[in-house]
């Protein structure tokens, strides 16, 4: 999480979205840097926790921004991730089984340890469903997000990759995808409607 008070913004790190890269780009600008375990921390607890904090400490109310990647793209990039040597071994690691095994663990009711990732949706709504950003760009958008850092900053920003996942193969049957898309309706709708909205949403 990054907050920038001359700009009124504050950078929610939704997992696998490029977050790293977008930390490496701004962090220089930023009032407040969370890492680490705090890095990644959902919009909700973010609306809850530390948007009063910043009020009644700082006098600032930033406007949260987010970035959502395609959802089956972001599975595949957790899958990547697991499966390559940073977790080989652990009770995290894939094991060597294949996307279509892991994309169905993701969605179990009781997803096994290696598939325990969480969801995009989950991290950027509430319990009822609300969009808790005021700025939601899609990751495979890049140059609207960047034309939005640019305007606020005032000065082009450039993301290098970081923390980029080791390359595979990883092929999803139609009938897994097919589970996916009916288990997590509400995300895929959620990232549609990035689309729908040239890739910035404001909900």
């Amino acid at each position: 999480m990054l907050v920038f008070s001359d700009q009124n913004l504050v950078f929610l790190a939704v997992p696998k979205t490029g977050t790293t890269a977008v930390e490496m780009a701004l962090k220089h600008k930023a009032d407040i840097i969370l890492t680490k375990g705090r890095k990644h921390t959902p919009a909700l607890r973010y609306r809850n926790k530390i948007a009063p904090f910043l009020h009644d400490t700082f006098a600032i109310a930033p406007d949260p921004i987010a970035v959502m990647r395609d959802p089956i793209e972001q599975i595949r990039s957790w899958f990547r991730y697991r499966s390559g040597p940073r977790q080989a071994g652990t009770p995290k690691g894939t094991g060597g089984c294949s996307f279509d095994d892991f994309v169905l663990g993701v969605i179990a009711d009781k997803p096994p340890v290696f598939a325990g990732i969480g969801s995009q949706y989950n991290f950027l709504t509430s319990a009822k469903g609300e969009v808790l950003v005021k700025h939601l760009f899609a990751y495979e958008r890049q140059p609207v997000f960047r034309g939005f850092l640019h305007e606020a900053f005032g000065e082009a920003i450039v993301f290098k990759q970081k923390n980029v996942s080791p390359p595979m193969d990883a092929p999803l049957s139609q009938a897994v995808e097919d589970q996916l898309r009916a288990a997590r309706a509400p995300e895929f709708a959620l990232y549609q409607r990035i689309l729908d909205a040239g890739g910035h949403l404001q909900p």
